[in-house]
Formats: structure tokens, C-alpha cells, sequence
């Protein structure tokens, strides 16, 4: 996989050969490729102001808004390392990730507060006249790191995950490739700014020519809102976690959406009953389930198009164009052939390793193979059929013993979520004087009009999972279980919430 034309050269181009047509669209915000160059240019004279030490990395406030976009263009014209935490996070976490990352001063493009008890640099976005030739001369060299994310933190406080220019160019060349984007192609960003997914929603969109229409935070559970922005854009690829979906077919008014020619799920399982959903929903689209971590970045594709009438889960599909993927055994060993195991992924997208001072997390990036290529250890455990297609088993964490025995928690939700009234499915352990462990089930039903009994359910669970993987107690809720800032079931949150005795 080559290294192709850079985001800055590209973005150029489209600002002298497109200047009028919109590269971000966000409420009655419109902002052309015209715009977007001269904020950046403003942007990257504000920063160069600060006169920041040469190694000195950044944190923006990532607020959702085409303003942020052309500050993280500003970013890459002024060579700065940049990180994107969640706006979500407390400022005492936030704080500790500022220190792991590096990231001495915090830049924002409106206004902000204090972030992890630290000043906020507002910069100055009034648009201005710029060079085209600096927009190609100022990019970041190839192996420099350009994006920091964080992890999800399902497990703790966020990691710290520095990706390289060439690393994140590589990804947007697959992505514009595989996807078919191209100028005019109008593409939907659901995910806030802080998750790779707008790598692709974003950073693709804009180095192909198209348009990223900006879900607004507020608005992002509003199904009738969402069905309206795919139908007044007339968008063309929506990429996002299951939960947009889900949204979408709540709030059906029965008008399909004709404009959309590629759909992608990504970020969690999608359940098997949603599928026929998505043909009546999207009818002239294609199918595509991508895998990947934000270490690696997209690491596993399945195209789905001819799987939307059927009852079994999506597999993650086959590796991407120059990824290699392993299966370990409990013992450590490489398995070959049909195997279940953890998975292990190497990628050209990936991080070299977490940026931690105390080297935590190093023991995830392991060297196999005689040409030492580096390899991410995912914590996901897998099965690999006879044709050499992978299929999610579930966390290699999510695995606990009740009573002595192993039990896969993501299995039982699998299990609850194929239930004809059930849309939503969260499976935890919580302590117990006596048991050690035991599981609690939170289901959401498909409507409150009816009637779906513990008693119900109870028997449902019998006929479909043995005995050790029965929840001890199921709990049935109307009102949408609690996520995280990018959409995945907050698993922590319920245990909070059942802690509290909610």
C-alpha cells in the first residue's frame, strides 16, 4: 500500500479548483473548501503566535463543529502533534492523559473553559487571504506523528495512541478506494470527533473532495433528525455503531433512504434481528461490517449485502489489503487453520505503541515471526472458519467464572438480543457475598405496549444457554440503555447504576 498525495495538497487543489463546493455541513452551517483553507491559514498563524517549543504536542478542545476541523487542519499545516480527548471526560483524567500524551498547551477554535485545570488558547479562525503553496509545503514528514486518540476506556483510564502521517494516509487511501469517494460524495459523520471513525467520515471525505455532513452532539439520539439529514443531503455513506441504525428503524416513516449507496457498521456487534432492516431502510446500498481498534485502526472488512435475510451473526470478514492476522491459543501458541482464540492484528495504520511513561500497555505490542513484525495483541477472541473468515466470539475479558465455571457474558447478550421484543442488551457481573459473582441482565423492550415478563424471559434463558450462563437477575427497561460518548453500551454505567440500586 503506497504513500499517495498528502491531505494539505489535495485540500489546496479543491480550494483553487472547487473553492465554492461545501466540505463541512453542520446545522445552517455551511463551509466550502474555499473557507476551509483560509480559517486553517488564520488558525495556523494564531498557533505559530504562541510560539510553542518545536516539540511541544497540543490538545484541542474537540467541540463538534466545522471551526475544529479547520483547526486540526491548522494543526497539520503548523507541524503540531494534536491530540482529540472526549469532551466527556472529568477534568482529572483529562488531565492525566494531557501528561501522557505530551500535549502542553490546549487550543480551541471557540470558546472554552478550562480544560484538565489548564488554560485554553483560543485561536483565532477569522478567515484570511492564504498561499496554496503553503498548504503543500508545511505538512508533517511521513513518520511523524500527526493524530493522537484515546481508547474507548472501557478498562480503565483512556490510552494514549500516536498514529503517524504516513499511518493515517494509508488509511484514507484504502478508505477513499474501497468506499468510492470522490468530489461531490456526501458522506455522514455521526461519531464525535474524538473516535477514529471520522478518520474516514472526515479525514477521507475532505482528501477526496466530498462533503462530511456533522451529526450535532444534541441531536445525535434524535431519529427523525437523522433520517432528515440523510434526505436533505441526499447522503451517499454512512458509517456508524449499531445504535444509528437502531435509531433510524425506530423512527421509520416507511420512505426509504435511495440516496445512500454504502453502508458500514463498525464499533460493536450489530444484532442479527436489525438486518432486515437496514434492506428496507437502505435499498440501493451496500453492505460492509468493518472491524478494526483504534491501535490499528480498520483491520477486518465483510461485505454483508447478500446476508441482510438471514439469522446468523456478521463476521468480521477477511483482513484488509496489507494486514496480517494470527490466532493464539491458550498457551500462547499460533494456531493455523479453523481455530478460536485471541486475536492478533498487524496493519499499515497501526501505532507503533502507547504513549505511556511508566510502560504500561507495552506488553499488547508484541514481535513475531522472522521478520519481527510488530503485531497487536486485541484482547478479542475469535473463530476462523475453513475459507479463512473471522467471526467475534466476544472479549477475552468478558469471560468470568460463576461458580467455578467460564462463562462469556457478550454471548448471553447475543442470546437476549435475538428475542423478538428485545432491542437492547446489556449482560454484567456484579459481587455477591456468597456467589462471588453473579450475572445481571438489562434488556430494553421494543415497546411498553407490551407485555415482556421476568418470568418470560426466565424460560427463554433456560431454553437457549446452560445453566452457569443464566442471569441471576433480569431487569426490563423501556428508555435506551447508557452509552458511551461513541455510541457503544456502557457497560460500567450499569454497574453503576445497579450498585446504586437503580
Amino acid at each position: 500500500m503506497s504513500y499517495s498525495r498528502s491531505l494539505l495538497g489535495c485540500l489546496a487543489d479543491f480550494a483553487r479548483t472547487r473553492p465554492e463546493s461545501p466540505a463541512l455541513v453542520m446545522g445552517t452551517e455551511r463551509m466550502t473548501y474555499a473557507e476551509l483553507c483560509s480559517m486553517a491559514m488564520s488558525a495556523y498563524r494564531g498557533i505559530e503566535a504562541l510560539h510553542l517549543p518545536e516539540t511541544s504536542r497540543v490538545a484541542l478542545h474537540a467541540t463538534k463543529s466545522p471551526r475544529t476541523v479547520a483547526l486540526i487542519v491548522a494543526c497539520l499545516l503548523a507541524r503540531r502533534p494534536f491530540m482529540l480527548p472526549s469532551t466527556e471526560l472529568g477534568a482529572s483524567a483529562l488531565d492525566t492523559l494531557l501528561e501522557r500524551a505530551g500535549c502542553t498547551h490546549v487550543l480551541a477554535a471557540d470558546t472554552a473553559e478550562g480544560v484538565g485545570g489548564r488554560e485554553v488558547h483560543k485561536i483565532d479562525m477569522t478567515a484570511g487571504p492564504f498561499g496554496m503553496e503553503d498548504l503543500r509545503a508545511k505538512e508533517l514528514a511521513p513518520n511523524a506523528v500527526s493524530f493522537i486518540f484515546t481508547t474507548s476506556g472501557s478498562t480503565g483510564l483512556p490510552k494514549v495512541v500516536p498514529l503517524t502521517f504516513e499511518a493515517v494516509d494509508r488509511f484514507t487511501d484504502w478508505a477513499i478506494s474501497q468506499f468510492g469517494i470522490k468530489p461531490g460524495t456526501v458522506v455522514l459523520n455521526y461519531a464525535p470527533f474524538n473516535f477514529d471513525l471520522c478518520l474516514l467520515d472526515i479525514r477521507s471525505t475532505l482528501k477526496a473532495g466530498g462533503t462530511a455532513v456533522l451529526v450535532e452532539p444534541d441531536r445525535a439520539t434524535n431519529g427523525r433528525h437523522l433520517a432528515d439529514l440523510l434526505r436533505t443531503h441526499s447522503v451517499e455513506v454512512v458509517q456508524a455503531v449499531p445504535m444509528l441504525f437502531r435509531l433510524l428503524s425506530d423512527t421509520h416513516d416507511g420512505e426509504p433512504f435511495t440516496s445512500v449507496k454504502h453502508v458500514i457498521t463498525t464499533g460493536d456487534k450489530v444484532p442479527v434481528r436489525l438486518l432486515p432492516e437496514l434492506a428496507r431502510l437502505f435499498p440501493n446500498a451496500r453492505f460492509y461490517n468493518v472491524y478494526g481498534s483504534t491501535e490499528t485502526n480498520d483491520s477486518f472488512i465483510h461485505e454483508f449485502t447478500e446476508m441482510l435475510d438471514g439469522d446468523r451473526e456478521l463476521p468480521i470478514g477477511r483482513p484488509l489489503p496489507g494486514t496480517d492476522a494470527l490466532v493464539l491459543g491458550p498457551d500462547g501458541a499460533v494456531l493455523d487453520g479453523p481455530a478460536t482464540g485471541e486475536l492478533l492484528v498487524s496493519t499499515p495504520f497501526q501505532t507503533h505503541g502507547y504513549a505511556v511513561a511508566d510502560g504500561s500497555g507495552t506488553d499488547k505490542f508484541v514481535q513475531l515471526g522472522p521478520d519481527g513484525r510488530q503485531y497487536f495483541r486485541s484482547g478479542d477472541m475469535v473463530r476462523r472458519d475453513d475459507d479463512g473468515v473471522f467471526t467475534l466470539v466476544g472479549r477475552n475479558d468478558s469471560q468470568v467464572k460463576v461458580r467455578g465455571t467460564r462463562v462469556n457474558l457478550e454471548e448471553i447478550e447475543q442470546v437476549l438480543l435475538a428475542h423478538e421484543q428485545i432491542i437492547g442488551a446489556a449482560v454484567v457481573t456484579v459481587p455477591d457475598d456468597v456467589a462471588g459473582l453473579v450475572i445481571h441482565a438489562v434488556v430494553r423492550r421494543d415497546s411498553p405496549e407490551r407485555k415482556l415478563g421476568v418470568l418470560t424471559l426466565r424460560a427463554y434463558c433456560r431454553d437457549h444457554l446452560p445453566r452457569a450462563a443464566l442471569p441471576t437477575t433480569i431487569q426490563v427497561v423501556d428508555e435506551p440503555l447508557p452509552t458511551t460518548s461513541t455510541g457503544k453500551t456502557d457497560r460500567k454505567a450499569v454497574i453503576r447504576n445497579l450498585l446504586k440500586g437503580n
